[in-house]
């Protein structure tokens, strides 16, 4: 399984989200630290869930990191996150 694979499971499986998509962004990173060749280091995701009613930016943000622990302590070295509920995501 793909990092991509793997974060796009876990943040469905934690989120329920109506909308998720994962973008590597890793080729934007060749040569900077975190990079590895192969790419899956640098990510932006952006989520749209009921979940987040109600929470604060970093609120969900851990969310996020909660659902993702293991691959931020491994893999990822960078996680670019846009957050939204529903009624957020026209903005």
């Amino acid at each position: 399984m793909t990092v991509a694979e793997s974060i796009k499971s876990k943040l469905t499986a934690a989120l329920t989200p109506s909308r998720l998509e994962i973008e590597d962004e890793s080729h934007k990173h060749a040569g900077h630290s975190g990079w590895q060749p192969g790419g899956e280091t640098h990510f932006r995701v952006r989520v749209i869930s009921d979940l987040f009613t109600g929470k604060s930016r970093v609120e969900r943000h851990r969310l996020v990191h909660a659902a993702l622990q293991e691959e931020l302590a491994t893999r990822v070295h960078a996680l670019a996150l846009e957050l939204k509920t529903p009624d957020e995501q026209s903005r």
